[in-house]
C-alpha cells in the first residue's frame, strides 16, 4: 500500500520502507498535473454550465422542459456510465493515450452541439460528450495516484478538489456572461462551442508534456474486461434512466430500477470470477473488501453530489423563470458559492494530512447551513432583495462544498496502490455522476410538484429540504467512516 492511515483516521506519510515500487518523484509532475486539470475542469465545467442556458434553448428549439433536462441528465448519464471502464483503460493502456482520445472526441461533440439544428441532435451529441468525459475524467486521478506520493499527494488532490468546486461552481456564472454576450436566442450555441479552444490548449498539453509512458514496473495486464464493463453499465442505466425519465413524467422505467440490485450482483459475481481466473477485472474487489476507507469515501462521495448539484439547479431556476433573472443576473448571484468553494478547496487539501475526517465532517455541516439557510430565506427575503439576503448562505454553503471534494477524495484513495488508482479513482466519479443525475432529477421534481400547487418559493424551500437531507446521510457516512478509522 501506498499511504496508511493511522488510528485516528489522518493520513500518514508514506515510510520509505512501505514503498515498493521504486517511486522517483517526475520532475515535472505539477506542469503535468496542471495540463490534466485543465481537461478536468472542461469536462466538469458541462456538468452546470448548462443550468443558465436550458431557457434559452428551450425556447431556441422549441422543447419541452423534459427534453431539454435530458441535456443535463444525459450527460451525466454516459458520463458515469464511461467512468470506470475508461480509468481501466487509461491504467492498461497510458494515461496521455486516453487523454488525446477523450479531448478529440470531447472537442468534436461539443461543436456537435452547438451546431445541433434539433433537440434530438443535441441530446444525442451530448450523449456523446458525458462519454468522452468518462474517457477523461479518471485519467485525473489517475495521474496523482502516479505521480505523488504521501503529503504532495494529499495537496494534488487539493488542487482536483479546487478544480471540481470551481467547475461546478463557476458554469453559472461563465455560461451567463457567453449568453449576455451573444444573445438569448443563439447564446447557449456558444456555452458548448466555447469548449473548443479549451480544448484545443489541452491537446497541446498533453503532447508536449504529458510522458508517453510513466515508469512503473507493476503494470497491468492490458486485456479489458469487457462483460464486466457491460454488466456494470446494465446497472447504472437501470439506475439513472428511470430517474431522468421522471422530468418527461414517464413512470413506466421506475420498473428498469429491479435491474440495480440484479446488475450489481451479477457484476461482483463475474468480476470475482475474473479474478479467480487471474484476468484482470475492471475493478478490482479487493477494494470494496480489504478498504473500508474506499467504500465509505465511495457512500460520502455519492451522496454529497446528489444533495450539492440538485441545491445549485434548483436556485438558479427559480431565479430565472420565477423571479425573471438573466442567465448573467442569475449566474452573478450565484458567485459568492463559487468563491467560497475556490477558496475552501486548496485549503481543505493542504490539512487533510494532519486532520482527516473531521475535515470532510465540519465541512459537510457546514453546507447544510447554508442550504437551510436559502431555504428559508427563499420564504422571508424580499423578492426584489433576495440576491442580497442569500449572499452570505451562499458563501457559507460554497466553503462547506470546497472543504468535501479535495479531503474526500484524498482519504478514500489513500490506501489504493498507484497501479488501480485509474479504476479506483473513476469508481469514486462514478458514484458522483450517479449522484448527480439523481440528485437534479429529484430537486427539479419537487421543485415542480411543489412549485405547482403551491409557490415556487415552496418548491424551493422544498427541494432544498430534501437535497439538505440527503447530505444529512453523506454526514452520517463521514461521521461512521471517522469512528471506523479511530478504532482501528
Amino acid at each position: 500500500m501506498f499511504g496508511v492511515v493511522n488510528h485516528q483516521g489522518v493520513v500518514a506519510e508514506t515510510t520509505a520502507a512501505a514503498v515498493t515500487d521504486d517511486y522517483v518523484p517526475h520532475p515535472h509532475r505539477w506542469r503535468i498535473l496542471c495540463v490534466s486539470l485543465v481537461i478536468g475542469f472542461m469536462a466538469l465545467l458541462d456538468v452546470s454550465i448548462v443550468n443558465v442556458a436550458l431557457p434559452s434553448m428551450s425556447s431556441g428549439l422549441g422543447a419541452s422542459e423534459g427534453e431539454i433536462q435530458w441535456v443535463v441528465s444525459g450527460y451525466a448519464l454516459t458520463f458515469g456510465l464511461t467512468l470506470v471502464a475508461g480509468g481501466r483503460l487509461g491504467d492498461a493502456y497510458g494515461r496521455r493515450r486516453m487523454m488525446l482520445i477523450g479531448i478529440t472526441a470531447f472537442v468534436l461533440s461539443s461543436a456537435a452541439v452547438g451546431f445541433a439544428p434539433t433537440t434530438g441532435t443535441v441530446v444525442l451529441a451530448r450523449l456523446v460528450q458525458g462519454a468522452s468525459a468518462g474517457l477523461l475524467t479518471p485519467q485525473n486521478s489517475g495521474l496523482i495516484q502516479v505521480l505523488f506520493r504521501g503529503r504532495e499527494r494529499a495537496q494534488a488532490f487539493g488542487v482536483f478538489g479546487m478544480t471540481v468546486a470551481s467547475a461546478q461552481a463557476l458554469g453559472p456564472v461563465i455560461g451567463g456572461l457567453i449568453i449576455a454576450v451573444a444573445g438569448s436566442a443563439s447564446g447557449w450555441r456558444w456555452v458548448f462551442w466555447v469548449n473548443i479552444p479549451i480544448g484545443v490548449i489541452g491537446l497541446l498539453g498533453v503532447l508536449l508534456l504529458v510522458p508517453r509512458v510513466l515508469p512503473r514496473k507493476d503494470r497491468p495486464d492490458p486485456r479489458i474486461d469487457v462483460l464486466g464493463a457491460l454488466l456494470l453499465g446494465v446497472a447504472v442505466v437501470c439506475l439513472l434512466y428511470p430517474v431522468v425519465s421522471l422530468e418527461s413524467d414517464r413512470y413506466l422505467p421506475l420498473v428498469m430500477l429491479v435491474g440495480v440490485p440484479l446488475g450489481l450482483w451479477a457484476f461482483v459475481r463475474w468480476e470475482a470470477r475474473v479474478q479467480r481466473l487471474g484476468r484482470p477485472p475492471l475493478l478490482d474487489l479487493r477494494l470494496l473488501q480489504g478498504l473500508p476507507g474506499y467504500v465509505n469515501g465511495l457512500a460520502v462521495g455519492a451522496l454529497y453530489f446528489t444533495g450539492y448539484v440538485g441545491f445549485m439547479l434548483v436556485v438558479s431556476l427559480h431565479l430565472q423563470e420565477a423571479l425573471g433573472y438573466s442567465a448573467l443576473q442569475a449566474g452573478l448571484t450565484m458567485m459568492p458559492f463559487a468563491v467560497g468553494a475556490a477558496v475552501a478547496a486548496p485549503i481543505a487539501g493542504r490539512f487533510v494530512t494532519d486532520l482527516g475526517r473531521v475535515i470532510t465532517v465540519a465541512a459537510l455541516s457546514v453546507l447544510m447551513l447554508g442550504v437551510l439557510a436559502v431555504a428559508v430565506f427563499v420564504q422571508v427575503a424580499p423578492t426584489d432583495r433576495l440576491w442580497l439576503v442569500i449572499l452570505p448562505a451562499l458563501l457559507i454553503g460554497g466553503i462547506g462544498s470546497g472543504a468535501v471534494v479535495s479531503p474526500n477524495m484524498a482519504l478514500t484513495l489513500a490506501e489504493v496502490p498507484p497501479a488501480m488508482g485509474g479504476a479506483a479513482g473513476a469508481a469514486v466519479q462514478t458514484g458522483q455522476r450517479m449522484g448527480q443525475a439523481i440528485g437534479s432529477a429529484l430537486a427539479v421534481s419537487v421543485y415542480g410538484i411543489v412549485g405547482s400547487r403551491l409557490t415556487s418559493e415552496d418548491g424551493v424551500s422544498a427541494a432544498l429540504v430534501v437535497e439538505a437531507l440527503l447530505l444529512c446521510a453523506a454526514l452520517a457516512m463521514a461521521v461512521h467512516a471517522k469512528r471506523q478509522a479511530s478504532a482501528a
